[in-house]
């Protein structure tokens, strides 16, 4: 291997790096989901093989595998599998800045003397010579910035600087240096190596050859029973990526340096292995010599050499940028950008916040107008994605400047169903949103039906109940008191959290109902056959841990729900209010509704007012979870009530909802064509005529005996 050229400088070609779109996926969930602001250094790995073809140069890799995965608790080292053939595996250390800032004011050249440290470590006790791979180690700086999915990087590759600098006696391709036979073993040799799990994927190694031209390829651990053998040649080889025919690769520098300072030699023969279709090519691989003199110091364990390694971009020391956004699904993008203010809230602000509950709740909104168009939108706000409105209404040309979900298209030709239009807005908003739109009319009390109707307001009593049924929550936001009655007998029957929000002029209410009267696992049947005992309307009155059971829409009423639409003026029948109210309340209903889902005892919580004692509730990381919220607009004020179920109410009591388990449709329709039946059934009837009976004595100021006064 003698050879014909002068001596030079060894010159090594760089590092050159590659990020697969996949890793800044994985960097940007991990980000959002799981590191938040800590911005503590991450392991990763990254990959890479000998090089493959005479014009191109492998990279060093990174994939989505490079990084922790989501679900692991802590930023541990990836798992990644060994053996195999196309890429080693090499540990590489992330510090990703929370600022762009912070990203370029990092002591880049302090983070690459630490990672050379830890290099010169792994080559003075020994941990180099059990894996190799330690020799690669690289550095990753970058910053994610993930409103516009682009992404600030800088690779390097650190490398201890030999000095003086090693000097090149030959370099030439492995096939001029070997016989025929050192050659045709050194090919079985290495093929054999590469093709085994235990040695495919280990990067540095060493070749010997005996004097009967038979190569056999070692772990550089077993340097000392190399060395034993007289008359051998012996060769350092590593996995070469670079394809230059008059370079080595950047993976020597460290292995010069490890052979220097390990084994104090001082003429080193190399071999540049590479390979061609998944076999050795010893035409392209190149076996050289270098001249290598200790630098001083390298014999003081706690010096640690200088080190290069930042990589160029175009030849400059700049960092690189990538753009995601134009890449990406339009879909997918929507889906992350939405995402984004709700997973930055779990940073710092709320860490409790629970996205999954949210994202796979299913709401139903009675009531597409000014009201269900502001839930539907604050509720995607907020994440959830799985939304049915109803209404059987159409858009009027009166709609779109309060309605936010529809325009001047949706009005032509007699106007869009509401519930339609609605939904194809929600999808324009954002593509990912499973919503759908059912029109159909909610049947009422005091609305008497004509008994050729009677089996279409049952099928719609059905569907309803069947929408219900199938739903996580309802909101309630139709015009009329009446058409609340149904939903909220319904909602009370099946313990349904139920969200109530009504407008006046420049009023507002806004409630969650209580638990149904029957809320613990009960059997329904033997519920509905005791019915009417003095138990079971007990039962109606509390919870599950025997507390006051919140009420409903209906509970403070003394009469039942009638007709509130007929024979009335234009002004009257249509919802006129100030224009701020609805956007007010509709955010109140949805911000009620996330209280309750991250509420321990949800929808059994207790009823929370301002400046309340409840020390539990302040507590809450959303804070008090109020029952009632009454707002003015008139006195720019709010306030919050409790108010508790009601024995004699016409939706929610145990009377009602035990009659209606027992008659079931039958029960529906005496209550819709009889205005009176329900306040006979729940004692409102007898409750009126006590107090109308009732006789309060006035006092007239004229009885000098104060004993006699009653106090109102």
């Amino acid at each position: 291997m003698e050879g014909s050229s002068g001596k030079s400088i060894l010159q090594f070609a760089p590092f050159q790096s590659s990020v697969d779109e996949g890793f800044w996926h994985r960097l940007s969930s991990l980000k959002l989901n799981k590191f938040g602001i800590d911005d503590s250094p991450i392991p990763i790995t990254g990959f890479y093989a000998p090089c493959s073809h005479s014009q191109v140069s492998n990279h060093l890799t990174l994939l989505a595998e490079s990084l922790p995965s989501d679900s692991s608790e802590e930023s541990e080292v990836p798992e990644i599998s060994r053996g195999n053939r196309n890429r080693c595996s090499v540990p590489g250390i992330l510090y990703n800045t929370n600022t762009v800032e912070r990203f370029h004011g990092l002591d880049k050249q302090g983070l690459l003397k630490a990672e050379a440290q830890k290099i010169w470590e792994d080559i003075h006790n020994g941990r180099a010579l059990e894996d190799s791979s330690v020799l690669s180690r690289f550095l990753l700086i970058s910053f994610a910035d993930l409103k516009k999915w682009s992404f600030h990087y800088w690779f390097a590759f650190p490398a201890l600087v030999l000095d003086p600098p090693a000097t090149l006696v030959d370099l030439r391709p492995a096939s001029q240096c070997f016989s025929l036979e050192e050659a045709e073993s050194l090919s079985a040799a290495f093929n054999e190596w590469r093709n085994s799990s235990l040695t495919a994927d280990v990067p540095f190694f060493l070749v010997q050859i005996d004097t009967n031209s038979h190569a056999t390829i070692k772990h550089l651990k077993d340097w000392e029973t190399c060395q034993s053998a007289d008359g051998h040649k012996l060769l350092f080889g590593f996995y070469d990526p670079c394809h230059l025919p008059n370079n080595p690769g950047w993976p020597l520098r460290n292995f010069l340096a490890l052979i220097c300072s390990r084994w104090d030699i001082k003429s080193v023969h190399f071999l540049c292995y590479r390979e061609n279709r998944g076999f050795a090519d010893l035409g392209l691989s190149l076996v050289g010599e270098a001249l290598i003199t200790v630098p001083q110091g390298w014999r003081d364990h706690p010096y640690v050499p200088n080190a290069v390694g930042w990589e160029l971009n175009k030849g400059r020391k700049i960092p690189r940028g990538i753009s995601l956004a134009k890449s990406m699904d339009p879909t997918r993008l929507a889906i992350s950008a939405a995402d984004l203010n709700l997973k930055l809230m779990r940073w710092r602000a709320l860490p409790s916040l629970n996205l999954n509950s949210l994202s796979s709740l299913k709401c139903l909104l009675l009531g597409a107008g000014t009201l269900g168009c502001q839930v539907a939108r604050t509720l995607m706000a907020w994440g959830v994605r799985r939304i049915t409105l109803v209404d059987n209404g159409r858009v009027a040309m009166s709609n779109p400047l309060r309605q936010s979900l529809y325009t001047l298209d949706d009005c032509l030709n007699g106007g869009e169903f509401k519930a339609t239009a609605a939904v194809n807005s929600l999808k324009r908003i954002f593509p990912a949103v499973e919503a759908k739109g059912v029109v159909m009319s909610i049947p009422m009390p005091g609305h008497p039906v004509p008994s050729q109707e009677e089996q279409t307001v049952l099928d719609d009593c059905r569907s309803l109940h069947d929408l219900i049924d199938s739903h996580d929550v309802v909101f309630l936001l139709t015009d009329t008191r009446e058409s609340r009655w149904l939903p909220s007998l319904l909602c009370a029957n099946t313990n349904k959290i139920t969200i109530t929000a009504a407008l006046g002029f420049d009023s507002f209410l806004v409630m969650r109902h209580g638990a149904g009267p029957f809320s613990s696992s009960h059997d329904s049947k033997a519920e509905a056959a005791n019915s009417l005992s003095a138990d079971m309307s007990n039962l109606g009155l509390t919870d599950r841990d025997g507390g006051k059971r919140l009420g409903c829409y209906f509970c403070n009423d003394v009469v039942a729900p009638i007709d509130s639409t007929s024979n009335r003026t234009l002004d009257q029948q249509c919802t006129v209010t100030r224009p701020g109210l609805a956007p007010i309340a509709s955010a109140l209903a949805v911000e009620l509704l996330v209280g309750i889902l991250h509420h321990p005892h949800g929808i059994f919580a207790e009823g929370d007012v301002l400046n309340s004692s409840n020390s539990e509730s302040s507590e809450q990381p959303l804070g008090i979870l109020p029952h009632q919220i009454r707002g003015s607009l008139a006195q720019f004020s709010q306030m919050t009530l409790v108010g508790h179920s009601s024995d004699s109410c016409t939706a929610c009591c145990s009377t009602v909802v035990s009659e209606y388990r027992k008659r079931g449709m039958e029960f529906i329709l005496q209550a819709i064509n009889h205005p009176t039946y329900l306040e006979d059934l729940t004692g409102l009837t007898e409750l009126m005529k006590s107090a109308s009976s009732f006789d309060l004595d006035w006092d007239d100021g004229t009885d000098e005996d104060d004993d006699d006064c009653i106090e109102v």
